[in-house]
This record gives structure tokens, C-alpha cells and sequence, in this order.
């Protein structure tokens, strides 16, 4: 397993070991809630009622059946594994890094402390740069938008962000000189219902 693993992360550009990338996944899963073998006994009895009558299916989960945290667990572990340290988006933005922790703390770029430091996911920065408009889109985020949230939205295609009639990431959008105001008028969605 060790050398197909190796050859996935390889193909993926991640550079990480086997071993390195399971303990990232371990420690992505122990973040998560763990498994819940019978969802029905997290709510009362009137509770499970009122989902019941609505058509939630509180009913134990079979062995068989797939975990859905695993998707989760995958893409926390990759966001992880490529995001740039304090020291590494200095060096590539050109500023000190007392510069990434002021943008850090107010809110101009999104970050998170974890072993060793300050990590701030990879889709923010160019080759040289912050992405352009980030500002403008990060301040119309709301604050209980976790990290994989809005990384999965930066870098999934917008059906209404268009290169000529293709459907393209806010991230891609904004590389190609799209309006920020768009991307911010949609990052503030998210976390509503659809």
C-alpha cells in the first residue's frame, strides 16, 4: 500500500512521504466528531419524533456503509500538507513576516495555528502575489466559515463565473482579472441555505 500511496500523493504533486500523509489524515480524523453507530441517541424522544415526521432517517448506520467524513478527512489533510508556513508566503509575497501575521490578524489572509505555527492555505497566493481582490472577498466572508469551507469554494467553478462558456473557480476567476465584488457577493452566501 505504501508504494501506491506514494505514487497517488507523487501524481498529485504533494510532496509528502506515505507516512507523513497517513499522520495527517490521523490527525485530520481525531479533529472530526467521530462516527456515530446510531445517530438516533444524540436527540430526545420529541425530538427524534419531529425528524422522523419530516423523513430523517435516524436509523443505526450499517458496517457496510460508507463514512462520510472520509472525503472530509482527505481534503483536510491536502489543505494541510500544502499550505505555506509564515516564512514560506513572506518569501513568496516579498514582505516580512510580520506583514503575513498583521494580514493574519486582520483578516486579509486566512490562516490557522498548528504544530510549528501559523499555516495559510496555498489558493490565496500567485506565483508572486496575493491573489488579486482576495481583501474585498475575504471581509465578505462570514466569520464562522471554517478553512476547508472556503477553500473548496475558492477552487470549485462557479456555474455564474464564466471564462468565455466555461464555468471557473473564484480562485481562476480573480487570476484572470475577474471583479472581486462578484466572488465577495458569493462568499457571503456561504453557510445559508441554498
Amino acid at each position: 500500500m505504501t508504494v501506491a500511496l506514494e505514487t497517488v500523493l507523487a501524481r498529485a504533486g504533494l510532496r509528502v512521504t506515505a507516512t507523513e500523509f497517513l499522520s495527517l489524515v490521523e490527525d485530520a480524523a481525531k479533529k472530526l466528531t467521530p462516527a456515530q453507530q446510531q445517530p438516533s441517541t444524540q436527540f430526545s424522544s420529541a425530538e427524534r419524533a419531529a425528524l422522523a415526521d419530516v423523513g430523517l432517517d435516524l436509523s443505526p448506520v450499517d458496517a457496510d456503509e460508507h463514512d462520510a467524513r472520509a472525503r472530509t478527512v482527505a481534503e483536510q489533510a491536502v489543505m494541510r500538507d500544502t499550505a505555506l508556513s509564515v516564512n514560506q508566503a513572506a518569501a513568496r509575497i516579498g514582505v516580512d513576516t510580520s506583514r503575513i501575521r498583521h494580514r493574519i490578524g486582520s483578516g486579509r489572509l486566512v490562516g490557522w495555528k498548528d504544530r510549528g505555527g501559523w499555516r495559510l492555505p496555498a489558493w490565496q497566493f500567485t506565483d508572486a502575489d496575493v491573489l488579486p481582490g482576495l481583501d474585498s472577498v475575504l471581509l465578505a466572508v462570514p466569520i464562522d466559515q471554517p478553512a476547508l469551507v472556503l477553500a473548496k469554494f475558492m477552487t470549485t467553478p462557479q456555474d455564474d463565473l464564466l471564462l468565455g462558456d466555461r464555468p471557473v473557480s473564484p480562485r481562476e476567476w480573480l487570476m484572470a482579472g475577474g471583479s472581486a465584488e462578484r466572488v465577495a457577493t458569493q462568499a457571503a452566501m456561504l453557510g445559508t441555505p441554498a
